[in-house]
């Protein structure tokens, strides 16, 4: 399972690559190899907003639905648009296929988030 270094984490199983005042967010690799094969993938709309720990996407695989929640708090910049037509590229590589591109509102929000160093022990000690 890959953890990648220079991300934050959240406890729902979200990273967060920042670029600047712009962030990118995903699921983890754990999240979706604890999901299986992604079937579908609900978008959310640009210029949308979010508060930090909102539902901002919907993953949908052959065992579950899960909501995956925002870790920081942020307006849609853009959505990648090939998980709509291919969702499973989050089961190919969870790190390279981002799903939403944000404007942070709050840089401080990532200092509640983990580092790949904590979020590796929050996952030893999750399992």
């Amino acid at each position: 399972m890959k953890v990648l270094k220079g991300l934050y984490y959240s406890i729902n199983h979200e990273w967060v690559k920042v670029e600047g005042e712009e962030a990118f967010v995903g699921i983890t690799d754990y999240a979706q190899e604890h999901l299986g094969d992604i079937v579908y993938v609900e978008l959310p709309e640009v210029d949308d907003e979010f508060e930090r720990e909102d539902s901002f996407s919907v993953v949908e695989s052959v065992k579950a639905a899960s909501d995956v929640y925002l870790p920081v708090s942020g307006k849609v910049l853009a959505v990648n648009e090939a998980l709509e037509d291919e969702p499973a590229l989050l089961n190919t590589d969870a790190y390279e296929n981002w799903i939403v591109k944000i404007s942070l509102n709050d840089k401080a929000e990532l200092d509640e988030l983990m580092t790949s160093e904590e979020y590796e022990k929050f996952l030893t000690e999750e399992a």
